[in-house]
C-alpha cells in the first residue's frame, strides 16, 4: 500500500478542525477526513495546542476557548470536502443505478 504523503497545511487545518469540534474523537476525525487515527494522533501531539486525549473536547463556557476564525474556516473547509465527495459517491450510485435499470428493463421486452 502505497503512503500518502499530506502538506503541512491538510495536517495544520486537521489538527483545527479536531481542536475546534465540540465532542469530537481522534477517531471521527479521522474517519471524515480519510486518515488513520495515529497519524491525526501524531499531527495533534506535534502541532496542536496541547490537547492529546482521545476524549471529546469540552463544550464552550466549560473552560475551552472560542474557536478562532481560522480553525473555524478549517473546520467549514472540511465539511465542505466531505460533502462534495458525497456527493460524487451518491452521483456515481446514481449512475449505477440508472444503468442497471436500463439493462433490465431491455431484459423485458416480450
Amino acid at each position: 500500500m502505497a503512503r500518502k504523503n499530506y502538506t503541512e497545511e491538510f495536517r495544520q487545518k486537521a489538527v483545527d478542525l479536531y481542536e475546534s469540534t465540540p465532542g469530537a474523537t481522534l477517531k471521527a476525525i479521522a474517519v471524515d477526513l480519510g486518515i488513520t487515527r495515529g497519524a491525526l494522533r501524531e499531527w495533534v501531539d506535534r502541532l496542536g495546542s496541547g490537547t492529546t486525549t482521545d476524549s471529546a473536547v469540552p463544550a464552550p463556557g466549560f473552560g475551552a476557548r472560542p474557536p478562532s476564525q481560522a480553525s473555524r474556516i478549517a473546520r467549514l473547509e472540511a465539511e465542505l470536502a466531505a460533502a462534495k465527495a458525497e456527493q460524487v459517491k451518491l452521483e456515481t450510485e446514481r449512475d449505477i443505478l440508472r444503468q442497471a435499470a436500463k439493462y433490465f428493463a431491455s431484459e423485458t421486452n416480450w
